[in-house]
């Protein structure tokens, strides 16, 4: 294969995501999106500090170029990391295009044909909350996820009527849909460790398939004490930017499921590794996606590639903006994702959509009863 070199990096204020697309002298554009949901604009100005480096260079170099880019700084965090994970996925996404392959041939090949995905459940009042599952259910999905409390959670004065509440709406739904459907539990960090300790031991007779980040991620022994001491299986990792930050978790023993965000947690790369590292953990992997069907194809690609991927967050894309995004979206079969055999991701950005302007985060923290700051 000839060589070519990167010619321009385009960064596209996209809705509430950032797409990056990487322009090859040969014509080649690779196309990523970077993490940090609803920060698009440091995470740009960090792509643009980047960009000098990447402008000439071979893209086939992948690993050597993040290697590079992650040791420029003496500092790191989530917006380094979105920027280096946008980078990331476009520069697979390249490959596997001049090459003619889709990215799962380069990572050693598929281990699956189609994904399987959870699809996210809401509603305030039980009756809208089971309403809404038994319609994702109808649609196909054996997977879905919800919180087990309103949006107004942060104002119950006891954590007795919080907790009673979580269990009756789980139990409402798990008596709609039946046993034959996985339901995931969607905690937010939004209760201190005793307290999840607590509900989850009274949610166990429903059977979550799994209780998602039942504490803030801050103290991997400490959320190995809500894993040893409740019997549902918990997943996290969506907030973790490093191998190393979840080497922490897995060597606590604190989590049954990772949660890595390919826009967040070093790309296509970072998440591969991660992967790999849960495996020998005998963990399984539940990618993290709240973001545009640019994360999801990503995400598609990864999944199809490890042999210990559990399921897959799909936020739903059938709807604008995010139908519009895509030329031809992947394929979605009774709840499952079809591995696209075309080449690089498998998706050509629609040229017409990527007119809608941004829609900027704004910033709504839950404050309590009592004037206290609640967790997002």
């Amino acid at each position: 294969m000839k060589k070519t070199k990167i010619e321009k990096i385009e960064t596209i204020l996209w809705d509430k995501w950032l797409i990056l697309k990487i322009h090859c002298e040969d014509g080649t554009v690779g196309i990523g999106e970077g993490g940090v949901h609803g920060w698009q604009r440091p995470t740009e100005t960090m792509i643009r500090t980047m960009e000098p480096y990447l402008l000439g260079k071979d893209p086939s170099l992948i690993e050597h170029h993040f290697q590079w880019l992650y040791r420029s700084s003496h500092f790191m965090g989530s917006v380094v990391q979105g920027a280096l994970s946008a980078i990331d996925i476009a520069l697979w996404d390249i490959k596997g295009k001049r090459l003619n392959v889709p990215v799962y041939e380069l990572l050693s090949g598929k281990t699956r044909d189609k994904v399987r995905c959870y699809m996210h459940v809401v509603g305030e009042s039980v009756d809208d909350l089971v309403k809404d599952a038994k319609a994702k259910v109808s649609d196909g999905f054996t997977a879905i996820r919800f919180s087990p409390y309103k949006s107004d959670f942060y104002k119950h004065k006891s954590f007795s009527g919080w907790a009673e509440e979580s269990v009756n709406r789980v139990a409402a739904v798990r008596e709609s849909i039946g046993n034959d459907i996985d339901i995931c539990i969607e905690i937010h960090r939004q209760m201190s460790p005793a307290e999840s300790i607590s509900l989850g031991k009274r949610l166990e007779p429903f059977f979550p398939f799994f209780y998602e980040d039942p504490m803030l991620p801050d103290s991997p022994a400490i959320m190995s004490e809500i894993q040893t001491q409740c019997n549902i299986p918990i997943a996290t990792g969506e907030r973790f930017t490093s191998i190393y930050e979840f080497q922490q978790l897995l060597e606590a023993k604190a989590t049954s499921y990772i949660r890595p965000d390919l826009c967040l947690a070093s790309g296509i790369s970072g998440c591969k590794k991660i992967s790999a590292m849960a495996e020998a953990h005998h963990i399984k992997v539940i990618p993290h996606n709240p973001l545009s069907p640019i994360s999801t194809a990503a995400c598609v690609q990864l999944d199809a590639s490890i042999p210990n991927f559990a399921l897959q967050e799909y936020t739903g894309e059938s709807d604008p903006p995010k139908k519009d995004l895509i030329e031809k979206p992947i394929k979605l079969e009774s709840g499952y994702l079809i591995v696209p055999e075309a080449s690089g991701l498998g998706i050509t950005l629609s040229e017409d959509a990527l007119k809608i302007p941004e829609n900027p985060k704004i910033l709504d923290t839950p404050i309590g009863f009592d004037g206290s700051v609640q967790d997002r």
